[in-house]
């Protein structure tokens, strides 16, 4: 089947993904496109494909069938230097888990992409502390990860993903391991903080709070798409459509 060029206003646009896992499909036929600045969430049960698709939208797994564009970038071409480039430089990611590097300190674990993109040490400490100041833990900037609440973590690790002003962030599960008040709490806080600085951001959540706070919603089912909810815009609705 011949290339289709992704549409103009997508940053990010996905074209019949397949992939398997040992032998069974974990995405299924997927496709859909993201614009600047929108905060998309993607819901469904564990075991849906969420992660899969958020890994072949990030660049660090190639499907196995379909194409990925990051602007004009086909993302799937690329080789696996080049997709390692491309999320240091331009994309974030949070997993359900923060992650942090146990011997640093939150700022030092908050400035890390900053420090592997070249950044100098001042630099980086003052935009990692601006970021951690944003989040509501300026004051755990020195603290290591041993002498932090789990809730306290996973701001650390939003940090650390935003402190790059990333054209897209990446979330997988960001909230899982909190409670319900600091689920919602730190869901707030990073959507909040995203659309002041205009990042684009895919968020795979089965929380029923992120329906609240995201532009727009896509389903999925043993890998396939289930639906779009929750558009913003009626213009977001018509170039939505193309994608169902």
């Amino acid at each position: 089947m011949f290339a289709m060029a992704p549409p103009d206003n997508d940053v990010l646009w996905a074209r019949s993904l397949h992939h398997t896992h040992s032998g069974s499909p974990a995405l299924n036929g997927v496709s859909l496109g993201v614009r600047e600045g929108e905060i998309l969430a993607l819901y469904g049960p564990r075991g849906c494909g969420k992660t899969t698709l958020l890994r072949c939208l990030s660049g660090e797994l190639i499907p196995q069938q379909g194409e990925v564009w990051f602007n004009s970038t086909p993302v799937h071409t690329m080789g696996r230097l080049a997709r390692e480039r491309l999320r240091l430089d331009r994309f974030g990611w949070i997993g359900p888990e923060p992650g942090l590097v146990p011997e640093l300190n939150a700022w030092e674990n908050a400035a890390l992409p900053l420090l592997l993109r070249g950044s100098s040490h001042r630099s980086a400490r003052t935009t990692a502390v601006e970021w951690l100041e944003r989040l509501d833990i300026g004051s755990c900037a020195t603290k290591r990860p041993h002498a932090l609440l789990q809730a306290q973590r996973q701001r650390v690790a939003i940090a650390r993903a935003l402190v790059t002003t990333p054209a897209v962030l990446f979330a997988d599960e960001p909230t899982a391991t909190l409670h319900r008040a600091d689920r919602a709490h730190a869901l707030r806080t990073l959507t909040a903080a995203a659309r002041s600085h205009r990042i684009t951001v895919v968020l795979a959540s089965h929380d029923d709070d992120i329906a609240e706070l995201a532009d727009r919603t896509i389903g999925l089912m043993d890998g396939r798409r289930v639906g779009t909810s929750r558009l913003a815009e009626t213009e977001g609705r018509a170039a939505c459509s193309l994608y169902v």
